[in-house]
């Protein structure tokens, strides 16, 4: 137990904010871990503005409780799905200075340069949505995918969802190869018929809700669904072109590129991160690869000595 000093004063806060949840940590000054809380997406490209701050705000509301701090919080790092450009980040930095005397708001991909040695390498997320971000000994940062459910995120959950949905719909009509996962989606949405999936899909805009349809393409691949293997297959591909398109425009000496991965696809589908990791090593030089199983509260940690992380 720390001290009241300590809780009270000097603690730090972590968040990593998704499409589909925000999970914020905090820890003290040692980096052990005081309190945690949990909302929803707070991607407010996806969601708006006025509910990814209350999905924030929750989720470091439940934290503090737990922790009994109250902020703000010494330094806070946020990273936020949908902060891709300067105007994302002066839409909401301005409705975060209350979290912490200081603050440091990045796009989620960043919180994985926090398990990198020296923040340098690229950091590869695959959940709802997806995208690659990289980083060099020179300080210089890029990007590639993280464009969005329509004009990219290929690879990520909602993208197998997705396709999963077209595979089904193209089954049931008999344009395409007969697959399980016509009869997995139903039964996961709790339908009788695919003309159910009309309603079921156009009623409302919830992206997580399909990105979850990506456990249905696993299960039909465990089993050998043929189509299912290939949705796979395509997702894995386009992760590892994302990877690669960030490396050659970054300056790594022509040295093993380390790879940080993150995200729900990544960590909890083995199948899908050996896939990824087989295109990977097809196309360049891998170094060590680090699985980043607590995004916030590696942030949290790292906030700890984010007066000397230049990002």
């Amino acid at each position: 137990m720390t001290s009241g000093e300590d809780k009270a004063d000097t603690f730090y806060l972590g968040i990593d904010g998704g499409g589909s949840k925000t999970l914020a940590v905090i820890v003290n000054t040692q980096g052990h871990e005081l309190g945690r809380g949990q909302a929803g997406s707070s991607n407010y490209t996806a969601v708006g503005l006025q509910s990814a701050l209350n999905s924030i705000h929750t989720a470091v509301q439940e934290a503090t409780q737990a922790a009994g701090c109250s902020l703000p919080a010494r330094y806070a790092w946020l990273g936020l799905a949908g902060v891709d450009r300067p105007a994302d980040h002066d839409t909401l930095y301005p409705h975060l200075t209350s979290l912490a005397s200081h603050v440091q708001l990045s796009n989620d991909a960043e919180l994985a340069f926090s398990v990198l040695e020296n923040a340098l390498g690229v950091a590869l997320i695959a959940g709802t949505g997806s995208i690659a971000l990289g980083r060099d000994a020179r300080g210089t940062i890029i990007r590639s995918g993280g464009w969005g459910h329509i004009l990219g995120d290929e690879g990520s959950g909602y993208d197998l969802g997705r396709q999963a949905l077209l595979a089904a719909v193209r089954s049931a009509d008999g344009r395409g190869p007969q697959t399980q996962l016509l009869h997995l989606i139903l039964d996961s949405w709790g339908l009788h018929q695919a003309e159910d999936l009309i309603s079921a899909v156009y009623a409302s805009d919830d992206k997580a809700r399909i990105a979850r349809l990506s456990s249905c393409v696993f299960a039909a691949a465990r089993a050998s669904d043929h189509i299912a293997e290939q949705i796979i297959e395509q997702g894995a591909a386009e992760l590892a072109l994302a990877v690669k398109a960030v490396y050659e425009r970054l300056d790594f000496a022509a040295q093993p590129l380390p790879l940080a991965l993150c995200g729900g696809l990544l960590l909890n589908e083995e199948l899908y991160r050996e896939r990824l990791l087989h295109h990977l090593r097809a196309i360049l030089s891998l170094g060590r690869v680090v699985e980043v199983q607590e995004p916030a509260l590696s942030a949290a940690r790292a906030a700890i000595n984010l007066e000397t992380i230049a990002l």
